[in-house]
């Protein structure tokens, strides 16, 4: 196949720092990587190593990380159509990433935005989290990723990438593909529940603010109708007036494909209780079996590790020509393998 042919390389990533995805994760990237593994050669990532940059518990980040693979594959992520694997069992990753933090001066390291602004909230910052964009950067460059999609808060992280990628093959010779930012379709913010000024996340959201893709059907039912709105009781998208209802109607829209408009149109003159109602029928039939197939796979661990060792192994195949390259040009001997 030439170079022409092939699909593009596709790489991203998504950290195990909860007990479960949320929407906001689903509607933001989620559903996305699913459609990506019909047009590219994607390679998906639980990027454990970068969870260990804030205080944890081992045994707890041990099953986060399965319970987030098996979320993965019960969102439609295929083994047989993209590479799925956890970050720590590719070596590769923090030996790479090494060289890359070597190549990284002082100044644009201490440039990075997201350092601040989590150092910030932290007791205790560690080194780990100032190089934290050298590790991301080794994500990427190690199997000449061609695209990585990637939001607002990545950006910075990326043209970091991108500029190691360029200084590296400017020095030593040609040796990264220099990645592209992989712009997929728009997909709106989802707010928290009970304070839509601010977005969903899994650590600054409250439990009754955050929709988590393993709570219980009638959970997320209970969440849904307790949500913010306000005293007016017209359904209509005005985030600046109604920001809990456009929030709700943002949700309903990317979940069913139907309009704003037409939603806005079918609840005129209906009051918030029906509105809600349904939103909630709609939330938990989506979510819903997704939670279900993730227990599911849960209980045959033996056959999810299997999968993510396989994972694992087929990563590392295209992960050692790019490390022994590498290897090669800063003067390394080559890295031994059993």
């Amino acid at each position: 196949m030439s170079a022409a042919d092939r699909k593009p390389r596709v790489f991203s990533g998504i950290q195990p720092t909860s007990d479960s995805f949320h929407l906001g994760n689903y509607l933001g990237a989620l559903r996305q990587w699913v459609a990506m593994q019909e047009t590219t050669d994607a390679l998906y990532c639980v990027v454990d190593l970068h969870a260990i940059t804030v205080e944890h518990e081992p045994k707890v980040l041990r099953e986060r990380s399965r319970v987030s693979a098996a979320q993965l594959l019960a969102l439609g992520l295929d083994p047989e159509r993209c590479t799925l694997f956890i970050q720590s069992q590719v070596p590769e990753h923090p030996m790479l990433s090494w060289i890359l933090g070597s190549e990284t001066g002082m100044g644009e390291a201490s440039r990075m935005t997201q350092f601040k602004d989590k150092s910030a909230k932290q007791e205790r910052t560690t080194v780990g989290l100032f190089t934290y964009p050298m590790l991301m950067a080794a994500d990427i460059l190690l199997y000449q990723t061609d695209q990585v999609p990637v939001g607002e808060d990545q950006r910075q992280h990326l043209e970091l990438t991108r500029d190691l990628a360029i200084r590296f093959n400017g020095t030593y010779g040609k040796t990264f593909t220099v990645p592209e930012p992989y712009i997929v379709k728009e997909t709106a913010t989802i707010k928290d529940l009970t304070d839509p000024d601010k977005k969903m996340s899994k650590s600054s959201s409250g439990p009754r603010g955050c929709l988590y893709l393993l709570d219980e059907p009638n959970a997320m039912r209970k969440k849904i109708k307790s949500a913010v709105t306000d005293s007016e009781a017209s359904v209509r998208y005005d985030p600046e007036n109604k920001a809990g209802v456009s929030n709700l109607l943002t949700i309903y829209s990317s979940l069913t494909g139907d309009s704003i408009e037409k939603l806005e149109s079918a609840y005129a003159g209906k009051g918030y209780g029906d509105f809600k109602g349904d939103l909630a029928d709609v939330v938990a039939d989506t979510l819903g079996p997704i939670a279900t197939a993730t227990r599911e796979i849960l209980d045959d661990r033996a056959e999810l590790d299997r999968i993510l060792t396989m994972g694992a192994e087929k990563a590392r195949a295209m992960a050692a020509p790019t490390l022994n390259k590498t290897y090669k040009k800063v003067g390394f001997y080559p890295p031994v393998t059993r």
